[in-house]
């Protein structure tokens, strides 16, 4: 698989604690978004939260891809390709249409 140039300077283990870091961070800073008063207010739902696990299951699956396949390289790639990301986008989309219009 052809990477860039750039990343023959990282080591396996830096990379590994940079995707853990921004993986928490990714999932911290939507939670934060969901339970935003300003959010809800804006969005006219507080139950975005209800969103969290397919989020959740997005970034596992993303990481079971890298790791556990070695699928690393073009993440957009996956989510077009993957069926299971495809689904839990879909899920999400729907959860959110349904959040944002139905329950309203």
């Amino acid at each position: 698989m052809n990477h860039r140039p750039i990343l023959s300077e990282y080591s396996r283990q830096l990379l590994d604690q940079m995707i853990a870091v921004v993986t928490a961070s990714t999932l911290m800073a939507y939670a934060l978004y969901t339970m935003s008063p300003e959010t809800a207010a804006k969005l006219g739902t507080s139950q975005l939260p209800l969103t969290l696990p397919f989020v959740l299951y997005g970034l596992f699956r993303y990481l079971y891809l890298l790791y556990r396949h070695d699928l690393g390289g073009n993440p957009s790639e996956h989510l077009l390709t993957d069926r299971a990301l495809l689904l839990d986008v879909a899920l999400w989309a729907a959860t959110v249409v349904a959040l944002l219009y139905v329950g309203r």
